[in-house]
């Protein structure tokens, strides 16, 4: 299914200056992808379900603070992530594990195999919250480095270092897991 990567900024605008029905539309386009990315960093179903209507509720109340109506999908990303992180403290869930240098210097040119997608989005669920916030807003939602920066409110090397530390992760979960590269994959 398709969904809109984008909606118009007159549309966004006309929102921000009052017209509900155009913010149902917004909101219904923004749904899709916010709940995808909300599930991806909070693992409980309900708890996800209940942050998602938090985040939509304050898209919301706070549309008319929207400077740039270009910039609605980063600024409903954020506002997600604030929302998510908020929930991770409350559940005193939140973890940092310290990076090491190897992984900071590891990189993060290498593409993930294609063969290792079935189990990808479990291993994600296990990083840190702060690198999977990087991975599923990169990868899953194609966001650039730059947006995915403007979206957590932190730099770019931090962004890259994140993202190198959770894409090491993945590989050392790889490593660990056998697989019958050789003889093909399951159908």
């Amino acid at each position: 299914m398709a969904e809109p990567r984008s909606v118009d900024g007159v549309v966004v605008a006309r929102a921000i200056a009052g017209d509900r029905e155009v913010l149902d539309d917004i909101l219904a386009a923004l749904q899709h992808p916010l709940d995808r990315y909300v599930s991806r960093l909070l693992t409980q179903r309900e708890t996800a379900e209940d942050v998602l209507q938090e985040v939509l509720f304050r898209i919301c109340r706070k549309i008319i603070w929207l400077r740039d109506p270009e910039l609605l999908r980063p600024w409903a990303f954020r506002i997600a992530t604030r929302e998510c992180f908020r929930q991770l403290r409350r559940e005193k869930r939140r973890g940092e594990e310290t990076l090491d240098i190897e992984t900071l210097e590891a990189g993060t040119g290498e593409s993930i195999p294609q063969e290792w997608e079935p189990s990808l989005l479990d291993w994600v669920d296990d990083l840190p919250p702060a690198s999977r916030a990087v991975i599923v807003l990169h990868y899953l939602e194609e966001l650039s480095l730059h947006d995915v920066a403007e979206v957590l409110e932190i730099s770019p090397g931090t962004v890259k270092s994140r993202l190198a530390y959770g894409l090491a992760r993945l590989r050392r979960h790889m490593a660990r897991t056998p697989m019958n590269a050789g003889e093909g994959t399951h159908t």
